[in-house]
């Protein structure tokens, strides 16, 4: 525990430098080099997939969804950029004479195209107005809901959730996570009102909060499974602590879509002209 507190201490500043002050390329540049981390843990680190030039075309697709959403690029060019990769992963099918299973093909389509792409939401959502402050919302969803659900189920957890798969969880837990979500909403939209002179729809807020919590807690579940049929413990060791990267983020690949979503949907906040 004091391995992982310290860790997140000093990441911490980092990881609100990169997404808040320093120009929007480095954000980029930090979800291409975290997906490409995510999709050799995902295939690597697994042992699902154990062939170089597979796990490296994925690492490199990953990172290249990254930039494209990043910068904004043309949908012609995520476009052909994916065919590019389905036609190399095709092609290494044909290559191996039918001894390369169809399942580690689209294995790697998960891990080049599917999860980049959905960790490229920060990215997306860095790109609206008020982006700068949008930004940190997902991240205030999935932290603010695993420490609270982590602190109600040490104290008032007493029925299991998910036991086969996470047996820490509780239901008691859940119930703690979504409550602690929907007041750091709150927290956040009194934030958004105050400094940044917007007009915030709190009833919006409380979506935000459940939605948030909820989509938190079956991104580190589905995550979990995949490590509970696979045999391993954490996807890697790259933050001390914390294990590595779908260990740490697993849940911000659901929560950044539906974060993004709702934005999209329901603005949880508007800036006031004049």
């Amino acid at each position: 525990m004091k391995t992982r507190i310290i860790a997140a201490v000093a990441l911490l500043p980092l990881l609100l430098a990169v997404l808040v002050f320093l120009p929007p390329v480095c954000t980029a540049v930090l979800l291409a080099l975290m997906s490409a981390v995510a999709a050799y843990e995902l295939l690597w680190g697994t042992a699902l997939l154990k062939h170089p030039r597979l796990v490296v075309y994925t690492m490199v697709a990953a990172a290249a969804v990254c930039i494209w959403c990043g910068f904004g690029m043309p949908y012609v060019w995520g476009y052909v950029g994916a065919l590019c990769f389905c036609f190399v992963l095709f092609g290494e099918m044909l290559l191996s004479h039918a001894k390369l299973p169809f399942d580690k093909i689209l294995l790697c389509m998960a891990g080049g195209l599917l999860i980049p792409y959905l960790l490229g939401s920060i990215m997306r959502i860095r790109s609206m107005e008020l982006g700068s402050a949008y930004v940190l919302l997902p991240f205030l969803l999935a932290f603010v809901s695993d420490s609270g659900a982590y602190f109600a189920g040490i104290y008032l957890g007493k029925h299991k959730l998910a036991p086969v798969i996470s047996p820490k969880k509780t239901v008691e837990g859940l119930i703690g996570g979504v409550l602690a979500t929907v007041l750091g909403v709150m927290i956040y939209g009194l934030v958004l009102h105050l400094v940044f002179d917007c007009r915030v729809n709190f009833l919006y807020g409380m979506i935000y909060g459940i939605a948030g919590s909820l989509a938190s807690v079956l991104g580190d579940l589905t995550f979990s499974v995949i490590k509970r049929q696979t045999g391993i413990k954490d996807y890697g060791n790259l933050i001390p602590g914390h294990g590595g990267i779908l260990d740490r983020f697993d849940s911000m690949t659901v929560v950044g879509p539906v974060t993004e979503a709702l934005l999209l949907i329901l603005p949880i906040a508007e800036i006031v002209y004049g």
